[in-house]
């Protein structure tokens, strides 16, 4: 692949075209699915990832951050691996927690610190979400739902890539919402460990 046809990709990702999402998603799909599906994951996870990775994309090109030395699959490929790993390490940790938590008590509040952290995320959520248009709604409602591309597609009356394409496009709008809004910035601090100094009066 040429210089001029990655330039291509990156002006069709920012813009939205949809020949260009459909291609990408073609040209790189079924690679991402075959590594995630041999390492305990499913489709609906393959999609879930490839869609992540793409506004990851998207906002780096957006940014002109984006710094690669290898061709734009290559660069996408690695990104999806590197997210299904640290998925997959966080469900590891959540698996083992779930098995020795009876066996706990806790002394301090910090469950209760993460379920009002928690509330005040799916808050967030749910105040942007009512923004969106409703195709958008009706779409990413149906995603979470586990409903897949193709079943949107027939539900919706739309070609599975106009729904992806739409898919990457709510979502890439609702975060943008969401960023914006000073309550993230408060979750983002919360959530970021703090360091205590001990001072001697």
């Amino acid at each position: 692949m040429g210089y001029n046809d990655e330039i291509k990709i990156f002006n069709g990702i920012v813009k939205g075209n949809e020949k260009v999402l459909k291609d990408f998603y073609e040209r790189n799909f079924t690679v991402i699915n075959s590594f995630i599906i041999k390492n305990s994951g499913t489709e609906r996870d393959s999609e879930d990832i490839f869609q992540d990775a793409l506004i990851i994309l998207y906002q780096k090109l957006k940014s002109n951050s984006l710094v690669i030395n290898c061709s734009i699959h290559t660069y996408f490929y690695g990104v999806c691996k590197n997210m299904w790993r640290t998925r997959l390490r966080k469900k590891s940790r959540i698996s083992y927690c779930n098995d020795i938590v009876d066996d706990l008590k806790l002394e301090d509040n910090t469950d209760i610190i993460k379920e009002i952290e928690q509330s005040e995320r799916e808050k967030l959520f749910r105040k942007h979400f009512v923004n969106l248009n409703c195709k958008c709604k009706q779409i990413l409602s149906l995603f979470l739902e586990g409903k897949s591309m193709r079943e949107i597609g027939l539900i919706t009356g739309h070609s599975e890539g106009y729904v992806r394409k739409k898919k990457f496009e709510s979502k890439k709008q609702l975060l943008e919402m969401i960023e914006k809004d000073s309550l993230f910035s408060e979750l983002m601090f919360i959530s970021k460990p703090v360091a205590i100094s001990k001072e001697v009066s």
